[in-house]
């Protein structure tokens, strides 16, 4: 390797953003950091400047930047600090970038993922809302570039390891029967129905098994994530809806499974770690050390499957729905779960009234085919919209 690869970490004071930072940490003769960006975080983003010291770091206004500028001076650091969406793709697509980690959460990180994909960089995609909203577009903008997509989500890259590494040519054609999607159950799955109108969002936030921030963490509780991913799936694997089914698995030591006509079922397992599948994509097609302990089986004992209750976590339902219907169904879900999910987090819903958003939204606002990113972005904002309605309607 003549230098080590430019990484370039959208997100990076979040879970996913400090855990490719270990795992690049552990690797410097491999991997060096070109750019950092983070949204509310600043000190936090200051002191990974200090760290790794990137050649560029992105904030959303030019307030923070202008303070997070100073004190890198401060610092001693030639850090160069740019603002909003602007930097962050320019960030994402630099010429001297090879692979980015996408890990901004939610729809504020469609555009610089599409601008690296557009760039031909390597993309570790953990932003699965940019499939979400943009699936079609999204994937004919990977294979024009000739980018490589490597998913980072636990479940999608464990699908990715136990595929063939055909699997492009389509299920069907590789002998792929369907795909099995694991899911926690969240800390819900047992929760008495009667009382989930009254748990609370530091309840949502606690999941049993991985560190997550406060917005997965609760999309994780009511199992939309797990929507979310099969439609992220159905995209990065080329599958019908049909062909993707979800399995609750408590314990998270099966990250997913996919299984063959011939009756083989492959899965992968490991600890539930995020450095996992990171390390994985990072050195794809090698292997590298992620600082994740081994397994060990003796000490988990035992494995433990269920079919989901559509009653008990009506947005997984919803979005089987809405990647059954495609065009702008999925971005308008997302868009409406966005809002749903920040009113509960600041007290303003119930958590079952997250889903009756949703649902609202999907039933209002007719489905339309979405040709470019522009209509994606409408899509969004009309279910951004509704979903506001729903709030001011109810006195939220």
């Amino acid at each position: 390797m003549s230098r080590p690869q430019q990484i370039t970490v959208l997100g990076a004071t979040g879970s996913i953003g400090l855990s490719t930072l270990d795992v690049i940490a552990r690797h410097p003769e491999r991997y060096q950091v070109f750019a950092l960006s983070g949204y509310s975080r600043l000190s936090e983003l200051l002191a990974l400047c200090v760290r790794h010291t990137p050649r560029f770091a992105v904030v959303p206004e030019a307030g923070a930047a202008r303070t997070l500028q100073d004190d890198l001076r401060a610092a001693g650091l030639s850090t160069r600090v740019l603002v909003g969406e602007e930097g962050l793709c320019q960030v994402a697509s630099d010429p001297e970038v090879d692979a980015i980690m996408a890990a901004i959460v939610g729809a504020a990180g469609l555009r610089p993922t599409l601008a690296a994909v557009e760039a031909g960089k390597k993309i570790l995609l953990a932003n699965k809302e940019a499939l979400v909203m943009s699936g079609a577009l999204f994937m004919q903008a990977v294979r024009k570039s000739g980018s490589v997509l490597l998913p980072i989500d636990s479940e999608h890259n464990a699908i990715f390891q136990c595929m063939p590494q055909d699997f492009a040519r389509g299920l069907g054609a590789v002998g792929v029967r369907r795909i099995l999607l694991t899911a926690s159950g969240g800390p819900f799955r047992q929760t008495p129905m009667a009382e989930l109108s009254h748990v609370s969002p530091e309840q949502a936030c606690a999941h049993p098994n991985w560190s997550m921030g406060r917005k997965i963490s609760v999309d994780s509780a009511s199992m939309m994530n797990k929507g979310l991913e099969l439609i992220e799936a159905c995209w990065l694997f080329d599958a019908k809806p049909s062909q993707v089914e979800v399995v609750i698995h408590p314990q998270s030591v099966i990250h997913s499974l996919v299984d063959y006509i011939d009756g083989s079922v492959l899965a992968q397992l490991g600890n539930p770690d995020m450095r996992t599948p990171i390390a994985n994509a990072l050195a794809w097609p090698e292997r590298i050390d992620s600082g994740v302990a081994p397994l060990d089986l003796f000490a988990i004992a035992r494995l433990d499957f269920q079919e989901p209750d559509e009653e008990r976590f009506p947005c997984l339902r919803l979005a089987r729905q809405a990647a059954e219907a495609g065009n702008s169904a999925p971005a308008m879900l997302n868009a409406a779960n966005e809002v749903a999910v920040a009113a509960f987090l600041d007290g303003r819903v119930r958590y079952p009234e997250i889903a009756s958003i949703i649902e609202e939204v999907l039933n209002l606002e007719p489905v339309v085919a979405v040709d470019d990113l522009e209509a994606v972005f409408t899509a969004d904002a009309k279910a951004r919209v509704l979903a506001g309605q729903w709030l001011s309607r109810h006195g939220r």
